[in-house]
């Protein structure tokens, strides 16, 4: 890809109004200078050469002449009516069409000149104040010539008048081929070396399906991308397939959290999925991949939000029943217009036409998020080497449009284990990656739920199984039982046993508080009862202590008096 800071160093180039090429050539044509347009027939030569013509008119200021010597303008304004370019308003001051078609009964005599066609055009550029041109088809007309020396000498005079008068112009000529060898010999090969820009369309088909390529040959004086790039015509014209350049701004990126439609999974996701992320849902067939795609759609309903769902499996009115079963409504929302589905799986064509509808019905519906369902039907016969730059471009559309994306990829039971990879390698390029697969066990078919990766945010490494039920989608643990994954009916017997073990054990643990209650009461009144024993034994004592401490003090007055009587009874003895 171009370095647009270095292609930014160019001089201004003639912007040609189509998606993609600009970016290729780092802006548009060589401006005052001729490139020449080669490709077979229905290659897109005329839609390329005339959108350059109507967008100059329209968007640039720069008048145009297109002179056809192939069709009657009348045919071809008929045709090109379809891609809304309103060509009758631009005629004749900003678009002038000349019919130089070469009449089929004309009886050549001699040899003729441009000069003649070359002076007219002249006078009508100067008019108008011209500033693009397109000759398409001038093979054509060159073919009437008598040998390839007057072909070679008209070219030299059409290229000197283009110089002359600065007009930037295209030169449409038909080809088989476009490599070099089958450039040189064709009868007009030599114009590869005189113009400025050489740019080469292809159409060919692979497997049944229809592919288109463009390739700048060569662009003198300017960086460009020389790889083949995809491209389809549209409703509105050409559309080239590219990814971001190089330098340009990174997209808008946001912390904010949308739900996914079921709860226990934002959780596990850390509250959701971010804003304007890639998330991917892979499993084999019957896992549950549209249910959880439809849990998304109506949560981001309910938010307001306008989505865009794209089945290529089912009708539209199919998946609104079937998600019923599991309380997923969506019919509501399809009649309050947030939500539009499309049923994609009758639409034929290249990878690439399929991403230019998903694109133009999200911008027609300006959804902020968009389901498609499954992806992986990109890569199908015909597309396997360009569905993998689809799915970059799909996804980096998306990112810098701020949209938030949810794919599902429908994996082969035959492809192998999950690390070799999913269909489209789109698993490396989204930004949430959750994998769902089933186990069958005692009878039983369960679906099971991980999430592999979810950059940026802290997510749960457990394994969950999905159910669904009438009620709605929920996760549940599983169980592991001698290293064995239990889910469905075991996981209920599990959940049961446990369920009745931890009732018996809260009807062990309630006899246990009521026989402690009752030890703890009998405890109780036998320290009472002590306790009364032991206070009655402290009164007795207390009774003891006093009486034998006033027994003692009776007996000392008994004595002290006795001493005193004797006393007294000494005294009167001697006396007498």
């Amino acid at each position: 890809m171009i370095d647009t800071r270095a292609s930014s160093k160019q001089p201004s180039k003639s912007v040609t109004g189509i998606h993609g090429f600009d970016e290729i050539t780092g802006g548009g044509l060589p401006p005052g200078r001729t490139t020449l347009l080669q490709g077979g027939p229905g290659s897109g030569k005329t839609i390329f050469a005339l959108q350059f013509l109507v967008h100059g008119a329209q968007n640039c200021s720069e008048p145009g002449i297109f002179v056809a010597f192939e069709e009657t303008p009348e045919r071809i304004i008929t045709n090109f009516e379809g891609f809304g370019w309103k060509l009758t308003r631009l005629q004749p001051q900003k678009l002038f069409f000349l019919d130089a078609q070469v009449s089929p009964d004309l009886i050549q005599s001699g040899s003729f000149d441009l000069g003649g066609m070359l002076a007219m055009l002249g006078a009508q550029a100067t008019a108008m104040g011209a500033r693009r041109i397109v000759f398409d088809a001038l093979d054509i007309l060159l073919a009437l010539l008598p040998d390839a020396g007057s072909r070679r000498r008209e070219v030299y005079r059409l290229h000197q008048w283009l110089i002359s008068r600065e007009l930037t112009a295209i030169i449409t000529a038909k080809e088989g081929g476009d490599d070099a060898s089958s450039t040189t010999q064709q009868p007009f090969g030599f114009m590869q070396f005189m113009v400025d820009c050489s740019v080469v369309l292809n159409h060919r088909v692979v497997l049944g399906v229809s592919q288109r390529n463009l390739r700048v040959q060569k662009y003198r004086g300017s960086a460009f991308d020389e790889n083949e790039s995809p491209f389809v015509i549209g409703s509105t014209g050409f559309d080239v397939a590219v990814t971001r350049q190089l330098g340009t701004v990174d997209a808008r990126v946001s912390n904010e959290r949308v739900s996914s439609g079921v709860e226990r999974l934002d959780t596990m996701l850390g509250g959701g999925y971010y804003r304007g992320a890639s998330v991917l849902v892979t499993g084999f067939p019957g896992t549950a991949k549209t249910t959880l795609s439809g849990a998304f759609a109506e949560a981001a309903c309910r938010r307001g939000e306008r989505t865009l769902f794209v089945s290529f499996d089912s009708d539209g009115t199919e998946i609104i029943r079937n998600l019923m079963s599991v309380d997923i409504r969506l019919d509501r929302f399809v009649h309050s217009g947030l939500l539009r589905m499309i049923s994609a799986r009758t639409i034929t064509g290249s990878a690439e036409t399929l991403l230019v509808r998903i694109k133009s019905l999200a911008k027609e519906h300006q959804a902020t998020c968009l389901v498609i369902d499954p992806v992986s039907t990109l890569s199908k016969s015909g597309n396997e080497l360009t569905a993998h730059g689809v799915a970059e471009r799909l996804i980096d559309w998306t990112k810098a449009d701020n949209i938030t994306l949810m794919c599902t990829s429908l994996l082969d039971e035959m492809t192998g284990p999950l690390d070799r990879g999913t269909p489209l390698q789109i698993s490396t390029l989204a930004d949430t990656w959750i994998h769902l697969n089933y186990l069958v066990q005692a009878g039983e078919r369960n679906r099971g739920m991980s999430i592999i990766k979810s950059r940026g945010t802290a997510h749960s490494n457990q394994v969950r199984e999905l159910i669904l039920s009438d009620t709605g989608v929920t996760l549940a643990d599983i169980y592991t039982a001698g290293g064995e994954v239990l889910m469905g009916t075991l996981r209920w017997e599990k959940e049961s046993a446990e369920r009745i073990a931890n009732e018996v054990a809260e009807v062990a643990g309630q006899l246990n508080r009521v026989r402690l209650d009752a030890e703890e009461a009998v405890l109780e009144v036998r320290a009472k009862s002590l306790q009364t024993e032991l206070l009655a034994k402290q009164v007795e004592k207390t009774l003891l202590t006093r009486t034998r401490e006033s027994r003692e003090g009776e007996l000392a007055r008994a004595q002290a008096r006795l001493r005193e009587l004797r006393g007294a009874d000494e005294a009167i003895d001697g006396r007498t």
